[in-house]
């Protein structure tokens, strides 16, 4: 979040781009074209979610304190309209935050302004043990599910 740190992977690889964050709301944007098309054409829909995933999670993160992380329970997208390139921009906000639950949602627009998807997710949000953070710090047994 301070710039210390590489981003992850997967926004290198997709080419996405953080343009600003503060507390609870994030904004994420990516230039998209043919090679993230879908068999029909058009922008896939794994890609759009990949930004406004990462809109979602960026503005939860801004509200996190020191000893907590957090991660996805649940995700929904609606596709509204076709893209196939350009830029696309992602505004991540977060509309709760409780103790454990957090709810944020997006709003992904095309280059024109036009909405392209809107979308909610639903995130956990964990204590670490000891105060650490990161994607090792809250290595905790698996849940025991039935007997």
């Amino acid at each position: 979040m301070n710039g210390r740190a590489p981003p992850p992977p997967i926004a290198v690889t997709l080419g996405m781009r953080l343009a600003k964050f503060s507390g609870g709301k994030a904004t994420m944007t990516m230039v998209v074209g043919k090679k993230f098309h879908n068999p029909l054409g058009t922008l896939h829909g794994g890609i759009i979610t990949d930004l406004a995933d990462a809109a979602m999670g960026i503005a939860t993160m801004t509200t996190l304190s020191e000893g907590e992380t957090f991660t996805t329970l649940e995700l929904k997208m609606n596709f509204l309209r076709p893209v196939r390139s350009g830029r696309i921009t992602a505004d991540g906000a977060v509309l709760h935050r409780g103790g454990t639950i957090a709810l944020a949602e997006v709003v992904v627009r095309d280059g024109e302004g036009r909405t392209v998807a809107r979308g909610l997710a639903t995130q956990m949000i964990l204590k670490t043990r000891s105060g650490a953070s990161g994607p090792s710090a809250n290595k905790k047994r698996p849940l025991r599910v039935g007997r």
